[in-house]
């Protein structure tokens, strides 16, 4: 029979996602940002002086206070439903009826199995059915959903289920190319392999709408 913890270290290891959406509690924004720092704050220092740190050292005496603002105002920043941005669309008056593709759009996220980095870049498109989106909006919604601890492959289904949502069309997809520190600095240690997810709507599960896509993205892959 396998130990419980062995199993969740397993699933960690492995970066297996058990949920399509993030595990939230309903009680997560009870208490505010500066209440969260402050609890945040604690469990840092209990964290560094366990490892035997010196926390007297000038160099560590704000770091408790930096990881915790970084946790709740940065990195996880976008947990918080209301610095989701706003979903302003635009009439498609001059008729564009083709693939829009916005490509290269940096993405910073978090592993949440180990709260390592996941950096990369997302490549995302969708064809108009009457509205369009501003192009900076692909990437905050990009940057939204990649600012709490993730797991790549439900990324890469929130972008396009949100942008789905907004433009009021299946035809959305995203392609994401990341490396994750969990795999390239700890475990395996194998710091040239890269990770690449793939969601595609509508149109876009059609063969020639997705090679298009992918030829506009320059991205090799076996789709």
């Amino acid at each position: 029979m396998i130990n419980n913890d062995d199993f969740q270290d397993e699933l960690g290891n492995s970066h297996i996602a058990t949920s399509a959406q993030n595990p939230v509690r309903e009680d997560a924004f009870n208490i505010n940002d500066e209440e969260k720092i402050n609890s945040i704050k604690k469990d840092v220092e209990n964290i560094l002086k366990t490892l035997g740190m010196d926390l007297t050292d000038d160099s560590l005496k704000g770091t408790p206070n930096r990881v915790a603002k970084m946790f709740v105002k940065e990195i996880f920043g976008g947990l918080n439903p209301n610095k989701k941005p706003s979903s302003s669309t635009f009439q498609n008056n001059y008729k564009y009826g083709e693939m829009l593709v916005e490509k290269n759009i940096t993405l910073y996220s978090t592993c949440e199995h180990h709260l390592l980095p996941i950096v990369g870049r997302a490549h995302v498109a969708y064809i108009s059915n009457g509205t369009v989106v501003g192009l900076s909006k692909m990437n905050r919604i990009v940057d939204y959903f990649a600012k709490r601890p993730q797991v790549q492959e439900r990324l890469t289904m929130q972008i396009v289920q949100e942008l789905q949502k907004v433009l009021g069309t299946e035809d959305v997809a995203c392609v994401i190319d990341a490396k994750h520190l969990c795999v390239n600095s700890r475990g395996i240690r194998d710091i040239e392999s890269s990770t690449v997810t793939s969601e595609f709507g509508g149109k876009f599960k059609e063969d020639q709408t997705r090679r298009e896509f992918l030829d506009y993205i320059r991205l090799e892959t076996n789709f």
